[in-house]
């Protein structure tokens, strides 16, 4: 579902609703599947943020500095699957990063070791490995120059495919949206 809408319309406001992490004033039910997720909290909400993730616009502001890319990576593991081996983790983060096209390499450098297209692939890295059913894209692509923005999505595109996730694309970018979305939702002054 691609959510377009001018700037200040309310589409960031709303990934994060869905994801229950904006606290301004909001209404409504939350529904994923079946559930209600609307008032959810502690064990519940953490189960429920395992089936959706958010993949935000800027992706050197939402990745740790102080962490290596295995340990932003393992720090999802570890929430989440905390009974994983190490071993394990340490394939899953290798095979993780492969996925996105970066090397087993990159897991002991840091962000701004990283290109901006790089950054995004471990945004979206750090997203998928906890294998979520729905991604939720703040303007992956709007920070990036026109080529590497191809390949992003390009790889967004292949990794739907691949895994068969739903995404929520946010954006303002008319020509974005029609690369990726099924279907369209407008956004203006909060409202759809």
């Amino acid at each position: 579902l691609g959510v377009v809408g001018e700037s200040g319309s309310g589409k960031t406001s709303l990934g994060m609703s869905l994801l229950k992490l904006f606290s301004g004033k909001s209404s409504g039910k939350l529904k994923f599947g079946k559930e209600d997720y609307s008032a959810i909290k502690g064990r519940k909400l953490l189960e429920f943020r395992k089936k959706i993730q958010m993949v935000f616009q800027d992706p050197f502001s939402s990745l740790s500095p102080r962490l290596s890319i295995r340990e932003i990576l393992d720090e999802c593991l570890k929430l989440h699957f905390p009974s994983m081996s190490i071993s394990e983790k340490n394939e899953k983060c290798e095979s993780m990063l492969w996925e996105v096209g970066l090397d087993k390499e990159h897991l002991d450098r840091y962000p701004h070791q990283f290109s901006g297209g790089q950054r995004q692939r471990i945004s979206l890295a750090r997203a998928l490995i906890i294998e979520p059913e729905l991604l939720i894209l703040d303007e992956p692509t709007s920070a990036l120059d026109v080529s590497v923005q191809k390949q992003i999505l390009t790889l967004l595109i292949n990794l739907q495919k691949k895994r068969k996730l739903t995404y929520l694309f946010i954006s303002h970018d008319l020509a974005v949206i029609r690369a990726v979305a099924h279907r369209l939702l407008v956004m203006r002054y909060g409202k759809v």
